[in-house]
């Protein structure tokens, strides 16, 4: 057993020393201090744009109304009056404004509006303009039909519309929010994890197998006890990057809570997360990473070349990205029948069991049985990969897939 625990630390000790690791993990450190400092980061950008549009009122009758309608907006934008297009296209030429709206009449006396700016790319600009003049046409159409300030007020008030579940332990609306930003980060993060990783270890066992080094450590170490350490070995090396991941990104985000108010964390809806959706998140996680993790040893056991091994361990990465697009559509309707269904298919289950569980109310019963179901495939695997990967080190033939898995289970009953 000794030797079980010699491979596995030295399986996770070499692969955190290389530069590649120590790069990605910098990397992917500055990636999540950037996410979490996003507002941040924006707002700096956004005091050197220009917030100032010009207003050119042709008609002279709609920039007061014009200009009261567009302040009643929660906008960073000032507006300026300007007297002819000459004024306006200096102005915009020496950066004084983002661009300038031309207001006139149409046929029926309604007001139309042209915005010129260097660019038409920025929509947002462009929409907000749009919309206010939009509101402040309905004003007129309502003013000359001679409504009452009431009967105005009635004819733009929103219908009344609420959600409103049936059942007692259905999350409410702003429950849902906050779970949904949460399930989408974490599916990520399963996504990632487990594609980085069993990639990692399948590349792991053909490098050594290509050098020849296989030939040295089957001697000392059982094919068998070797896998699993590689396997636990990366799954540490995982472990060890993710916590620094978390670690860094949820002091990050609790430092700057105050300042993700709308905008784009508004869409993630961080709040308050049950302690069992962050507890179900490991779990499937690992189980997910396990899973995989077998499955690209033995892979990686059968290739003779390391260009052989992308071909090789594809099959098992569609796997992963077939699960996380389910997942992804899952999101806007987690109780969608085939949600339900491949979330007890073991192959999709760290992902869209972790979706049902994040967004909805699961019975236990379900949960168990999709985790018993994963861990006795995982043990299939296990034993199935054990035999391969027994027999899979010691050929270096080119054959297709499913011949050397054959192969490989003949000579490890001989082994």
């Amino acid at each position: 057993m000794s030797k079980f625990w010699i491979v596995l630390f030295h399986t996770y000790l070499s692969k955190v020393k290389t530069k590649s690791f120590i790069i990605s993990t910098v990397v992917m450190l500055i990636i999540v201090l950037g996410i979490s400092n996003l507002n941040k980061i924006v707002d700096v950008f956004e005091k050197e744009e220009q917030k100032t549009i010009g207003v050119l009122d042709q008609s002279g009758e709609f920039y007061d109304m014009f200009s009261a309608q567009f302040q009643s907006k929660e906008s960073d934008f000032t507006l300026k009056k300007i007297t002819n297009e000459d004024e306006g296209k200096e102005m915009v030429a020496d950066e004084q404004l983002k661009g300038y709206l031309v207001i006139e009449k149409d046929e029926k006396g309604m007001p139309a509006g042209v915005y010129k700016s260097n660019s038409i790319s920025d929509s947002m600009t462009s929409n907000m303009l749009s919309s206010t003049l939009t509101q402040m046409k309905s004003m007129l159409v309502t003013q000359k039909l001679n409504l009452t300030r009431e009967q105005i007020a009635s004819l733009y008030e929103p219908a009344s519309f609420e959600n409103k579940a049936l059942e007692a332990s259905a999350k409410t609306e702003e429950e849902l929010n906050q779970a949904r930003g949460l399930v989408y980060i974490l599916l990520f993060v399963i996504y990632f994890g487990v594609i980085m990783y069993a990639n990692m270890i399948a590349m792991e066992v053909a490098t050594e197998k290509t050098s020849r080094v296989m030939e040295i450590l089957i001697s000392s170490i059982p094919p068998i006890q070797q896998m699993f350490a590689k396997i636990l070995g990366i799954a540490l090396l995982s472990l060890t990057q993710m916590a620094l991941f978390l670690g860094v990104g949820y002091t990050s985000i609790k430092n700057n809570l105050a300042d993700m108010e709308g905008g784009f964390f508004s869409f993630f809806g961080f709040g308050e997360t049950s302690l069992s959706t962050i507890l179900y998140a490991i779990l499937f996680s690992l189980l997910g990473y396990f899973l995989f993790a077998t499955l690209a040893a033995f892979l990686g056991s059968m290739v003779s070349r390391i260009e052989d091994l992308q071909p090789t361990i594809t099959p098992m990465t569609m796997l992963v990205v077939l699960g996380f697009m389910l997942a992804m559509f899952g999101l806007s309707n987690p109780e969608a029948a085939f949600v339900k269904v491949t979330s007890f298919i073991p192959f999709f289950t760290p992902m869209l069991m972790f979706l049902r569980i994040g967004m909805l109310e699961v019975p236990f019963w379900e949960i168990a049985i999709s985790i018993v179901l994963l861990l006795v495939t995982i043990g299939v695997l296990a034993v199935f990969g054990a035999r391969v990967y027994r027999g899979g080190v010691l050929m270096y033939d080119n054959a297709n897939s499913i011949k050397s898995i054959k192969r490989a289970l003949q000579l490890s009953k001989k082994g």
